[in-house]
């Protein structure tokens, strides 16, 4: 079994308004992402690069990514470490800093989970959990920045 995945989706532009790039006002920055056999995502720049705000921007899709990798991979963990979660939801949130020449990067990513957990596992298992997860992640690992974890639990009985 090899130990490497390849994964290849379409990008395609979909903003030249007849001018192309004439200027940098006279196109859209709109773009839809296709894989095979999956429903196209519509995507565009952030709103503060003239993008459309109804549009999934590549920054929110690295929130996701982050978010959905890390929430995944603590699924997993808790599932084979006999820990029932019944719910789970995040509100993740990052900073982009915005350097003089235009570019920029992330200077901090922070998931602050909300997890429903069945029984009374210990809140140091379950923050060890979260530790994990983030050293399991796939995307997390590949990011040079601090992820940072502010879980919160509920406790529930069967």
């Amino acid at each position: 079994m090899s130990n490497k995945i390849n994964y290849k989706l379409i990008m395609a532009w979909l903003g030249n308004e007849g001018t192309g790039t004439s200027g940098y006002k006279h196109y859209k920055r709109d773009f839809v992402v296709v894989g095979e056999g999956k429903p196209p995502i519509s995507g565009s720049s952030d709103v503060h690069f003239l993008g459309d705000i109804e549009k999934y921007n590549p920054e929110e899709m690295l929130l996701m990514s982050v978010s959905s990798c890390h929430m995944l991979w603590f699924l997993h963990l808790c599932a084979v470490s006999d820990v029932v979660v019944s719910e789970y939801s995040d509100e993740p949130t990052g900073v982009l800093e915005i350097f003089a020449d235009g570019g920029g990067k992330f200077s901090e990513i922070t998931l602050r989970p909300i997890i429903s957990i069945i029984g009374q596992p210990s809140i140091e298992q379950l923050n060890s959990l979260q530790e994990k997860a983030n050293k399991l992640c796939f995307i997390a690992n590949s990011l040079n920045i601090k992820i940072d974890h502010q879980p919160g639990y509920f406790f529930t009985e069967v």
